[in-house]
């Protein structure tokens, strides 16, 4: 590891429940990047000196310093990560058509998909609640779909490796357990998205996912505390 202040440090700044942190753990794992992991001990109440300094826009993890400049935005982090440590292991494709391809589903992602997810949450009756379950069902849809075209019978979305929008819909298995787990309703089904229901599987088990990504019990946990929910 390099000393502070040298052009080689790197540090992240995340928390242990934040997808979004899980997306830059994963990238640097990928490219076997050594860094400082700084946990953000309660991001919801209070903030850093660190954290305010290195994002004062968004004021948010995760954030990557790489020789003492800050990279901030989850997706941005991962790219940065990509091209600042090049290796046989591209998390994006270098064919320019497939690589326009996964930011645009890395942005359905973070767009539809996340909305989604956030409306069911966050419904206050059974008909919102109805409207936005078959909202993030399309959602999933969409992404079975695309799923099957791009992994060209592999086991990720990148084929038989991790790449960018495994990375990027990956952020979302933990949300969706949530949800899944207060509600009773199975989003990724056998049935209706089989794809998917195996890609999270070997998403999680991933040797570069496993050892940032928490239990379905501690997530739901988390939810139960942040929510203030018995």
């Amino acid at each position: 590891m390099a000393q502070n202040g040298s052009k080689n440090t790197v540090k992240l700044i995340g928390t242990w429940s934040s997808p979004f942190a899980l997306r830059a753990r994963i990238a640097l794992h990928l490219k076997s990047v050594e860094y400082e992991y700084i946990e953000e001990a309660d991001v919801l109440k209070s903030k850093s000196d660190l954290l305010l300094k290195s994002n004062p826009i968004h004021k948010k993890v995760p954030v990557l310093i790489h020789g003492g400049d800050s990279i901030c935005e989850s997706l941005n982090i991962v790219q940065y990560v990509d091209e600042a440590w090049p290796s046989k292991l591209s998390i994006l494709p270098s064919n320019p058509k497939e690589r326009a391809s996964a930011r645009f589903w890395a942005h359905f992602v973070d767009g539809k998909g996340f909305e989604s997810i956030d409306a069911v949450a966050g419904a206050k009756d059974d008909a919102g609640r109805m409207a936005a379950a078959g909202n993030l069902m399309e959602s999933l849809a969409a992404l079975e779909e695309a799923f099957q075209k791009s992994s060209k019978g592999g086991e990720f979305f990148g084929g038989e490796n991790i790449g960018y929008v495994d990375i990027a819909c990956g952020a979302i298995v933990g949300p969706l357990s949530v949800i899944e787990a207060f509600s009773g309703v199975k989003f990724l089904s056998p049935d209706t998205t089989p794809g998917l229901v195996q890609w999270a599987e070997r998403f999680r088990a991933h040797e570069a996912v496993k050892p940032y990504m928490p239990t379905v019990a501690e997530f739901v946990e988390f939810a139960k505390q942040k929510f203030n929910v018995q």
